[in-house]
């Protein structure tokens, strides 16, 4: 399920179903889905829209959309983000850490990087199983892969240190 915030005001949540998102909200009716074209159609109480996507900042998550002539600022918000914000923590405090931590308790499924490695921001570092979810820990910025102090198949606490940068 994601949370879809409109203008920093307007709160919703959608489930997918096939490849159609549904509201979540008991109040509203919503469907959202993509068209081949690159646009969304949605239907809201029987009437159909289409938004155009005027511009997409895939890294903060946001959508600017124009939909009848007006513009939208869409913010969405997926499972990993959402455990994140409950836990009080965000990618953005790792910014400018050395080290990488585990943000949850969880199982290191896979290590994606090795020592030396050179990285960019948002290269994956490693796939962390937290509630039955896949999450992939990425790099906050460039650097180097300075050690690995975890291996794969095991067991991390919140705030354990798993790689370390340089």
């Amino acid at each position: 399920m994601i949370q879809v915030t409109i203008n920093g005001e307007h709160h919703f949540k959608f489930k997918k179903e096939e490849d159609i998102w549904q509201s979540e909200n008991a109040a509203t009716d919503y469907s959202i889905s993509w068209l081949p074209n690159g646009l969304i159609s949605i239907l809201h109480e029987g009437k159909s829209y289409t938004a155009i996507v005027e511009k997409a900042d895939f890294k903060n998550k946001e959508l600017l959309l124009r939909i009848q002539g007006k513009l939208y600022t869409a913010t969405i918000k997926e499972p990993i983000d959402q455990l994140l914000s409950s836990m009080g923590m965000n990618y953005e405090a790792q910014a400018k850490a050395e080290v990488v931590k585990a943000p949850m308790p969880g199982m290191v499924l896979k290590i994606l990087v090795t020592p030396g490695q050179v990285l960019k921001k948002g290269d994956g570092l490693l796939i962390l199983e937290a509630m039955k979810m896949e999450n992939v820990l990425k790099a906050a910025h460039d650097g180097t892969v300075k050690t690995i102090r975890v291996a794969e198949q095991t067991a991390v606490e919140k705030g354990a240190v798993l790689i370390e940068l340089e």
